[in-house]
């Protein structure tokens, strides 16, 4: 059986989706599951069994022998939050224990890492394991999310075969649930479908001009292709960035989500909200050289054409991946 932790979130659902389409049904699902908005990224999927998160390690230890593989996708991925104490315990430890498990018991693994690890981008953005310790995370979050890639680094004990992946900029289907943390897509079509227009950030860095600051968004099928990828593959164990390998400015994106729309484009400018701004990237880009000398050679969705099939057979018809 295959595990997905998070499974009910974005990036989780759409793996079961990937999986179920690839004719793996033996699937055992791992998140909270009291979130009934969440819970309609789950519906109509194939598993054989929901286990609450907080339950997880003592089912892990009794059917442990049946477990081929494990998605690590559950975590906190709230960058607003500023507990150090809830990272610590949904993220940090929860992580370790599950690495733990998988190296006990010789089961493959892949986590979620996240591209907030490179904060500002002072070191680049290279997934080198050497820049790892030096890395400056602007947000618990994405301490948290480095504190484990971190430690893994140091760990004797490890899975047959383990991925941690660093996701850059996810949109997609299934993220009707994640309000104030869901993609600038998902926001951009509700500002148009509401207001007529969409609202980007004003610059406040020298050097950027307002909806120039640039990211690398990747669509959420590249990213559940390449987890599919790495358990069909297991290639040298490591940390990988996960990206298109091309940062975008939020201009290009809203553009792209006005002409899914078939609407002409009315772009305005608001400020930065004071909470993020001395935390705010402004460029993220994420360099693939090294899963592709892995094998990886799909080519990734454009920002176009991801926006383009996310706004019209999800968004304009409300439906789930």
């Amino acid at each position: 059986m295959i595990i997905v932790t998070g499974a009910a979130g974005f990036i989780g659902s759409c793996l079961l989706s990937k999986l179920n389409s690839s004719g793996n049904e033996r699937i055992v699902i791992v998140d909270n599951f009291t979130n009934t908005e969440k819970n309609k990224n789950i519906e109509g999927k194939s598993i054989i069994e929901k286990v609450d998160r907080m339950v997880f390690s003592e089912w892990f230890e009794k059917n442990w022998s049946d477990i081929e593989f494990v998605f690590h996708l559950g975590a906190r991925t709230d960058t607003t939050e500023f507990n150090k104490d809830i990272f610590d315990t949904l993220n940090l430890n929860y992580s370790k224990k599950i690495w733990s498990l998988c190296s006990l018991y010789q089961i493959p693994l892949v986590y979620a890492s996240s591209a907030a690890t490179y904060g500002a981008g002072e070191n680049g953005y290279e997934d080198n394991h050497s820049i790892i310790p030096m890395l400056k995370p602007l947000n618990p979050y994405g301490d948290s999310k480095n504190d484990f890639d971190k430690w893994v680094l140091l760990q004797k004990q490890m899975p047959p075969f383990w991925a941690g992946l660093k996701f850059f900029n996810v949109y997609g289907p299934n993220e009707f649930h994640k309000g104030r943390m869901a993609s600038v897509i998902w926001h951009a079509f509700n500002q148009i479908k509401k207001n007529g227009c969409v609202r980007l950030f004003k610059s406040h860095k020298t050097g950027y001009k307002d909806g120039m600051q640039m990211r690398d968004f990747i669509y959420v099928k590249d990213v559940t292709d390449v987890c599919y990828f790495l358990m069909q593959n297991k290639i040298k164990k490591g940390i990988y960035n996960l990206g298109t390998g091309k940062a975008r400015p939020f201009m290009d994106l809203a553009i792209a989500t006005f002409k899914a729309m078939n609407l002409k484009p009315d772009i305005q400018f608001i400020d930065t909200p004071e909470d993020i701004r001395d935390k705010y990237q402004y460029f993220t880009e994420a360099p693939m050289f090294k899963l592709k000398s892995e094998g990886y050679n799909k080519d990734f969705t454009s920002l176009e054409d991801g926006i383009d099939d996310y706004v019209k057979h999800y968004l304009l018809k409300g439906m789930y991946l």
